[in-house]
């Protein structure tokens, strides 16, 4: 086990699960704390939250649960400035919050739209636009945006919103890591591929006739032949939030097994 994030607050957004297992976020926040991150976890449902800092607290690791609806910037500001007072700074910021907003061209309805955009979008430009001025102040920071490969590829699924959004994560990412490069401040984004996480069982699963059907399919879409974890983005992340990334900014990291390099 590392420690390069000691005397670091590591805050997750999207820091619960959606169900049993380890979806993304969750697992983040637990590597994060592993690597000595103190750990400010984020998510709609505090319950969720906090079932993420149990785990961390057994593990020995430090961690406090705030409920937070990240598409509300009043909301988004007033946790954040609780957690600056708590912990006293913010080393890093990891944005975990998506949603796939299932829909075709002709039948996605313009509320979903916005909703998709709100969730996967704009939770990114509220958390950042909090934490920023903070990172400012103490000279260095990193910010991890999860993406998506769909931000880059079809991937299949009739999700035009989540397409739309993600792609847009991938260049508010960009923009934001040439403008605060001279301040100290890293932004870099991750692009999950095909990943096995409570959400698929939530969000994708009516597409398939059964959750078997879903899981076969998608494992075979994948050239090492299995999805991936919510481990292998969480260790994805922490290496682009750690000090052993610190010349690596504005990248889109494909974790994707292959994916999409595959013709």
């Amino acid at each position: 086990m590392t420690r390069r994030f000691d005397g670091r607050v590591a805050v997750v957004c999207g820091a619960g699960s959606v169900g049993p297992g380890w979806g993304n976020g969750k697992a983040a926040a637990v590597q994060y704390a592993r690597d000595g991150a103190t750990i400010a976890a984020i998510d709609i449902e505090l319950d969720a939250a906090q079932a993420t800092v149990d785990l961390i607290v057994a593990e020995g690791g430090t961690a406090v649960a705030w409920r937070c609806d990240v598409t509300q910037r009043d909301e988004v500001n007033a946790v954040m400035n609780e957690i600056v007072a708590h912990f006293g700074r913010i080393d890093v910021l990891h944005n975990n919050v998506g949603l796939p907003a299932m829909g075709t061209m002709e039948t996605l309805n313009e509320g979903e739209w916005d909703h998709a955009m709100d969730v996967n979008l704009k939770s990114v430009f509220l958390t950042c636009q909090a934490v920023l001025p903070v990172m400012v102040r103490q000279g260095k920071g990193a910010i991890v945006n999860i993406s998506s490969l769909a931000a880059i590829r079809y991937t299949g699924y009739p999700y035009p919103a989540y397409y739309a959004s993600k792609a847009a994560v991938n260049h508010l990412t960009a923009s934001m890591a040439l403008e605060y490069a001279r301040k100290g401040i890293r932004v870099n984004a991750i692009m999950p591929g095909m990943m096995d996480t409570p959400h698929i069982y939530k969000a994708i699963a009516g597409q398939y006739a059964s959750h078997e059907e879903m899981v076969e399919k998608r494992n075979a879409m994948c050239p090492t032949g299995r999805m991936g974890t919510g481990w292998d983005i969480a260790k994805a992340a922490a290496f682009l939030a750690s000090d052993e990334a610190q010349y690596i900014t504005g990248q889109c990291l494909a974790v994707d097994g292959g994916f999409s390099i595959r013709a």
